[in-house]
Formats: structure tokens, sequence, C-alpha cells
């Protein structure tokens, strides 16, 4: 019987939902081999098997940590399975055991986020690719999201093609409860997710109020935890008296439901990602998606989105403008929406990587 290890570490994260995802479905794929799955000890009771072949153990070491590259490592050779399945490029470099690693996307070594201290987000950025280099050298096979992130990653290692795998992830599709969330305008744009500098907020809170002159009664609703980066565009967009701008902090799954089915447009201006598992869950909602054309959007949304150039408020603008405007590209877009978000399957992910655990537990 093989033993096969998950490090789920971000399973309670942003990316957390691929894991937790991953994790649900493999459990369908494989009732055979016995799976160790790894969480922060916070996480402990976060997600519960199904199946007895899948065991959660505590393995509480921090991103980039000394404790991360000693303590972890000594738990996996004490643990000594035959598979280890990273989902993060951050890992014990000195492992030497088979491994599958997934980089979902390269915002750690290519972006800066203001609300970080400089010299310590730097030297972070610094031994992050260090780290990413010899992870992706040491890995026997590669998991990317993206033909785009596996691009990126060619581009940036010495990594052979056929060593690297993409494998859509998926949304759900829209069908649970839905709670009304009280809001202070009936007709408003969406943002789900956070507010790294990345991600682009500010434009998108600037091209919302040249947007106000057409459209006075228009909010702009942003979804999610009111961290560091979001209280800081808040405190920035109420700097410059910007109106009709809601930031909701931590919004439970029946709220962000009813959220995404009420409103006008979900917009996504980011400038970089690895997928845009957001976009497809609008989607699912039947919310007609605004969305930049950097990195990888295109190639996940197809012609189911209206894109802009997420550099240029006046393009952000213009987009949002043709979409609020035009009832039959609305009704288009929801369309093609419902027709894209079939081409991914969570439980599809699954089986496209255990064939990969298969690959590599047999070379």
């Amino acid at each position: 019987m093989t033993h096969i290890a998950i490090d789920a570490r971000i399973i309670n994260s942003t990316t957390g939902r691929y894991v937790e995802r991953l994790l649900t479905y493999l459990q369908d794929v494989d009732q055979n081999n016995v799976y160790t799955v790894l969480v922060r000890a916070k996480d402990e009771n976060y997600w519960k098997p199904t199946n007895k072949n899948f065991i959660v153990t505590v393995a509480d070491y921090s991103d980039y940590s000394f404790a991360e590259q000693l303590g972890f490592s000594a738990l996996l050779n004490k643990l000594k399975p035959d598979l280890v399945h990273f989902c993060m490029p951050q890992q014990p470099i000195s492992y030497k055991g088979k491994k599958v690693t997934t980089f979902h996307d390269f915002t750690l070594v290519k972006t800066y986020n203001s609300d970080k201290n400089w010299l310590v987000f730097h030297a972070k950025q610094f031994v992050g690719k260090y780290v990413f280099k010899k992870v992706a050298k040491d890995s026997n096979h590669i998991i990317t999201p993206t033909k785009f992130t596996k691009k990126e990653l060619l581009d940036f290692t010495d990594v052979k093609d056929e060593d690297v795998t993409v494998i859509y992830e998926s949304a759900d599709v829209a069908n649970g409860a839905s709670k009304p969330y009280k809001l202070p305008y009936k007709k408003y744009l969406l943002y789900v997710g956070q507010q790294s500098d990345y991600k682009n907020i500010k434009r998108l809170g600037d091209a919302h109020q040249k947007l106000l002159k057409t459209y006075p009664d228009l909010g702009l609703v942003l979804v999610g935890k009111k961290n560091t980066s979001a209280l800081a565009n808040e405190a920035c967009f109420n700097k410059q008296n910007y109106k009709n701008i809601f930031f909701t902090d931590f919004v439970e799954d029946n709220q962000l439901n009813w959220l995404y089915s009420h409103a006008s447009a979900y917009v996504f201006p980011s400038l970089m990602e690895g997928f845009g598992l957001p976009g497809l869950e609008a989607m699912g909602h039947g919310t007609p998606v605004i969305s930049s054309n950097a990195t990888c959007l295109p190639e996940v949304y197809g012609k189911a989105a209206h894109y802009f150039d997420p550099n240029s408020t006046d393009d952000i603008a213009r987009a949002i403008t043709e979409v609020l405007g035009n009832e039959k590209l609305r009704q288009k877009l929801s369309v093609d929406g419902y027709e894209q978000i079939k081409k991914y399957s969570w439980k599809k992910m699954a089986e496209q990587t255990f064939k990969i655990y298969e690959k590599v537990l047999k070379s």
C-alpha cells in the first residue's frame, strides 16, 4: 500500500480552495492508498476526511522559516511517505524523497505590496526566488493551473517542458443557500478577494468614480477581510472623498452567493493571476464578468468576459460602461459564462493530479 503525504498548510488561505477541493475529490478517486494530510495546528479540524485512508496530521511550520527547513523536513523523514505533494513551492529544500509541487503563480517573486515592510518583503522575495528555482529543479513533477503560469515557470527556471503539467482548477456552480446582504445601494459592481497592490483595486476605484457621472447611484462593493491591504485602500479612497465604495469585511458563503447573483457585473482588475477563480464563481451565478486582459485571465475566461487594459483607468471605465449600457451584451456574457464554467471540473482536476502521482511513483 502506497503512502502519499499532501502538504495542505495553505488550506485555510486564499489559495486554500484548491487544496480543499483536491482532497475532497481525491477521496472519490482513490480509496486504496494511504494519505497523510499535513495542516497547521489552527486548521486541524478545518477539513474532515470522509474516507478512512485519509488522516489529518499537524505540521505547524511557517513558510520560508528555519522551522520549515529543519522541523518539517524531519517530520517528513519520520513519516517516510512514498510521495509528497507540496501544494505550494514553500517547502523544506533538503527533503530528498519523491515529490510533486504545484506552482500557482509568480506573484511572490514579481510583485511588491506597499503594505509590507520593504526590507522584510525583499529579503523574503530574495529567498523565495532561490527556493522557487531549487524546488522546481528538485521536484519529480510540477503542476501549474494554466498554460500562462507554465510558461512563466519555464522562463524562470531550467525545468523541461515535459516535467510540467497544466491542470486547470474549477469553481463551484452556485447552488447554495442565499441570504440577503444589506447594502446602501441597489445597483453595484462587485469584486471578491485579496486587495494586494497587484490586484489593482485603486485603479478600479478611480474608474468607478468616473462612472458616477453617468451612473450616480452605482456602488462598488469590495468583498474580503479588512486586512492591512484592504484598510490601506479604504483609507486612500476616504482621503480622496470617493463616493459609493463599500468594504464588506468577511462575508459568509450564503451572503456571498447573494452578492454575486445581485451584482450588475463582476469586475476583476488584477495585473497578475495564476488562475482567477472568483471570475468563474461569478459566471456560476450568471453575473456578467468584466476582466483585465492580463496574464492568464483570457486563457481561463475565454469569450465569456469583456476585457480591458488593467493599466488604464479610462479603459476600465470604458469596458464597464459598455456592459452596463448594453443589455444584449450582458445577456450574452451571462450565457457564455455558464458555458465557460462547464469546461472546468474539480473532480477532473483530482483525477489528473492522481495520474501525476502514479506517474512519479512508477518512475
